[in-house]
């Protein structure tokens, strides 16, 4: 009689222990079940690939942009064909800053050499003069000759205008030929050069 006892108390509580391992299986199935993603690997991949679009379509839209090199104006820190990424968003440009803008229906791309306010000059010597100072240029290779017929000097700067000259000086079209550029006209500072042999 004791022995059928054990024998069912040991059927009880292996039966007691089966519901609680059923019941906590079915918990972790219902919490796995819960924190489960509505959407499947391809939604998901096609949601963040949507992201990753529109960030870049926010950035090269309205941040960023890009342009090609025209010629070899800017030679030799800048050769023709070579691609240009430029910002958008600054609101003013400082002297030395090279930039790309629009002329005449034209981009050109150029080294903004004077900004509001200031005077512009070019000696007889062929050497530019800011603000009555001659201007030390040793990253340029050649002299800024004037272009008779075009510009008469000196040119006092209006606001928001800027005198940008190329760095290949002779026979550069820059603001000794089309004169001096607004701040609407121009794109942006331009702040990565990609060489064409790197594409």
């Amino acid at each position: 009689m004791l022995e059928v006892v054990r024998i069912v108390a040991s059927t009880v509580e292996k039966s007691g222990t089966d519901s609680n391992e059923t019941e906590q299986s079915e918990s972790r199935k219902n919490k796995r079940e819960k924190h489960r993603s509505p959407m499947t690997p391809i939604q998901i991949f096609l949601f963040n690939l949507l992201i990753v679009i529109m960030v870049v379509w926010l950035l090269f839209g309205f941040v960023i942009g890009a342009v090609t090199a025209p010629n070899n104006d800017m030679s030799p820190s800048i050769k023709s064909k070579d691609l240009l990424l430029y910002y958008r968003l600054d609101e003013a440009y400082c002297s030395q800053d090279v930039v790309t803008f629009v002329k005449n229906g034209t981009t050109y791309i150029g080294r903004v050499v004077a900004v509001s306010g200031d005077s512009v000059d070019i000696s007889d010597g062929e050497q530019l003069i800011i603000n009555n100072n001659i201007v030390s240029e040793p990253e340029i290779r050649s002299a800024t000759p004037r272009y008779e017929g075009f510009m008469e000097y000196p040119v006092l700067l209006g606001e928001d205008e800027y005198f940008i000259l190329a760095d290949a000086r002779n026979g550069a079209e820059d603001s000794r030929y089309f004169g001096t550029v607004t701040r609407s006209e121009i794109s942006g500072k331009v702040v990565t050069v990609i060489r064409r042999h790197s594409i």
